[in-house]
């Protein structure tokens, strides 16, 4: 299954519950729109400028997942939540004459502390059959400490719909399902979670990471018994005289998992250029004031492009996209010897191409 791992800023890179009443994440859930029919979806929200919001809303059609599109919106925060309108469209998959997506409109939304659950109402401007729309999302968050005490029982809380926990970024060691998880934790872990409520090849995986704090308690020393009478020392023969056999080293331990790359989905270039276009900005302003909140963090920027053209070319332009975001983020007053570039030209593709998305910048932690 392809991903995206767009965690957000804060899941990357802040452990810990959410910031009250912030709505910048992944969420995902579905589109109702009535007659029997549901597109399952994913939204992703971060921060603009002043109190403006800016995200990609995914869909796809439930019975047809080859039947795709991915908006940019943007709009306010409001009292209750959000309200989202759509800009344009950034890319479709499967259309046919006779299928189109409702994305003239907005969606307006209300916010669910308790439940980290958002539902939406969306107008569409009357075309064909457009009209309105119901969307109902939830987004994993960490919900009790973020910090526990070695070795001693914890149960770890999380909200989402669905959730299943897994010790690996590729989703290959599943641990536990639900929304609580008791454990013992002996040292600082990341957790990765999804959730099964109407999944599709964009559901988000949030990693969650746990600190621990202090040392494991040292078992108690079991009584010394009095030492019993040597036993009588037996004759020597060939087989004493043999070396014992070495004995078998401790196995070393599992390392700690790394966080996986987060794409930006709003950090857009010109095509087949180098130069970011006005919607990059919140995002990677948002970028800078985390680096800036953490002096100690430290990031290898990491450009993509899509399987178009010759690989050579793709390869150098991934590269300057790659600088040019250093490059942004320097000038924003983020010392150059702390962010790492890096080109992998069209050797990652997350999607079939051609496709928009693959055209991506990554951020990810050096450890």
């Amino acid at each position: 299954m392809k991903r995206s791992f767009w965690y957000g800023f804060g899941a990357l890179l802040l452990a810990g519950p959410a910031q009250a009443q912030s709505l910048t994440g992944a969420w995902q859930g579905v589109e109702d729109p009535g007659a029997a029919r549901y597109y399952p979806s994913v939204l992703r929200v971060q921060r603009g400028a002043g109190e403006e919001l800016f995200g990609i809303l995914y869909e796809q059609i439930g019975d047809e997942p080859s039947i795709t599109v991915t908006f940019q919106m943007e709009g306010p925060r409001t009292a209750g939540g959000l309200r989202l309108r759509h800009v344009r469209k950034l890319d479709e998959t499967g259309r046919t004459s006779s299928s189109y997506w409702c994305g003239d409109g907005e969606i307006t939304f209300t916010y669910h502390a308790k439940e980290e659950k958002l539902t939406g109402h969306a107008t569409y401007a009357p075309h064909g059959d457009c009209d309105t729309g119901e969307f109902t999302f939830y987004r994993v968050r960490l919900k009790s400490a973020a910090t526990v005490r070695a070795g001693a029982l914890s149960t770890l809380r999380v909200s989402g719909r669905d959730v299943r926990w897994f010790a690996d970024a590729e989703l290959k060691r599943p641990v536990a399902t639900g929304n609580t998880y008791p454990t013992r934790l002996r040292r600082t872990t990341t957790f990765y979670l999804t959730q099964g409520y109407y999944p599709t090849p964009e559901s988000p995986v949030v990693p969650i990471t746990i600190q621990v704090a202090g040392t494991q308690p040292a078992a108690r020393p079991a009584p010394v018994a009095a030492a019993p009478l040597p036993a009588p020392r037996p004759a020597l023969t060939d087989s004493a005289l043999r070396p014992a056999p070495p004995a078998a080293s401790a196995p070393a331990p599992a390392p700690t998992p790394t966080p996986a790359p987060v794409v930006l989905p709003t950090v857009l270039f010109k095509k087949g250029e180098a130069e970011l276009l006005p919607e990059a900005s919140p995002a990677l302003e948002e970028l800078a004031a985390t680096l800036r909140a953490r002096p100690g963090l430290r990031l290898r920027v990491a450009g993509h492009t899509d399987r178009v053209g010759e690989p050579g070319k793709n390869q150098v332009l991934s590269e300057q996209r790659a600088t040019a975001v250093k490059e942004y983020l320097v000038k924003a007053g983020i010392g150059p010897e702390r962010l790492d570039t890096a080109g992998y030209g069209d050797t990652r593709p997350l999607y079939p191409s051609p496709d928009v998305r693959n055209r991506r910048v990554e951020v990810s932690e050096i450890p």
